[in-house]
């Protein structure tokens, strides 16, 4: 049953996308006949699992419900008809005899955390804005890490070091992460950050012997464990062959764009194997010695 069917829903969507917490709307945009939901009627479903507003009730708000579900996981949005009739509704009281359209909805907006506040991320910052991603840059200099540099920014965090921006820093838990620092030393601390404080996807730029050996280095401090080795995507980016600060920005948000959709299986990835970020972070790989022998 809803929580609370007089709640505005707007205002609770605003609510959910500043937090960046996932929700489906779900919306009646037509009916024939007599239904018992009427053309507007809407129903949100919130991440934790609130159910807001109604459609009607009854067996349709049950089936909008369970289809709000599917919604929430792959943001492929549905449209449902509902064709009521005496037969079809006699057990729930329902004798409607009408129809009635329901459009399903993600009403969710996506966060993206850019550390690093380079020639790249600026790249990055305009792409995935674009394409729908509410974008947060995190630098440690304040010269770089600007409203100027990066205007199309939800937010700007800029201190004197990371570990002080991270206190700064309150990203949603499903939050999309990049680390694109200008050394490997931040490249760690900040990958490491991202992994520890949200769930979602994280991504980190440079060559693969760059990314084993920062990997390696993580699983060490022992703090990793239990982490999805399926959240790292490293080296980030879809293998599109460009080299500029443009075509990587384009690459990279190619695969954050299909990793929100669901579509990444088959693309020409750039980035390692799940089952070698697996054994990287289990400690369970080759020695160092052979990544000099690795290429790129």
């Amino acid at each position: 049953m809803p929580d609370n069917p007089h709640t505005d829903l707007f205002e609770e969507i605003a609510r959910l996308r500043a937090r960046g917490e996932a929700g489906v709307l779900a919306t009646v945009v037509g009916t024939r006949g007599s239904t018992p939901g009427k053309e507007t009627m809407r129903l949100l479903l919130c991440e934790d699992g609130r159910v807001l507003g109604t459609v009607g009730g009854g067996c349709v708000e049950a089936d909008v419900v369970a289809a709000a579900h599917e919604v929430l996981r792959t943001e492929v949005p549905r449209r449902l008809v509902f064709r009521l009739t005496e037969n079809a509704t006699g057990e729930t009281g329902l004798m409607c005899g009408g129809e009635i359209d329901v459009l399903v909805e993600s009403v969710s907006v996506p966060h993206l955390a850019l550390f690093g506040a380079g020639h790249v991320s600026q790249e990055v910052c305009v792409l995935a804005g674009r394409a729908g991603f509410r974008v947060t840059v995190v630098d440690d200099r304040a010269s770089f890490a600007n409203a100027e540099r990066f205007p199309g920014a939800a937010r700007v965090v800029a201190a004197d070091s990371f570990a002080s921006c991270f206190q700064r820093l309150a990203l949603p838990v499903r939050a999309y992460s990049l680390v694109v620092t200008r050394g490997h030393a931040y490249d760690l601390e900040c990958l490491e950050h991202a992994l520890l404080s949200t769930r979602g996807y994280v991504g980190l730029i440079g060559s693969k012997v760059k990314v084993r050996g920062i990997l390696r280095k993580l699983a060490r401090t022992g703090r990793l464990a239990g982490v999805d080795p399926a959240r790292v995507h490293a080296p980030v980016g879809v293998d599109l062959g460009g080299g500029t600060p443009g075509e990587i920005a384009v690459s990279i948000v190619a695969e954050l764009v299909a990793h929100r959709r669901g579509t990444l299986a088959g693309l020409p990835r750039k980035g390692l194997s799940v089952a070698e970020v697996r054994r990287l972070l289990a400690l369970d790989a080759r020695p160092e010695a052979a990544d000099r022998q690795e290429r790129p």
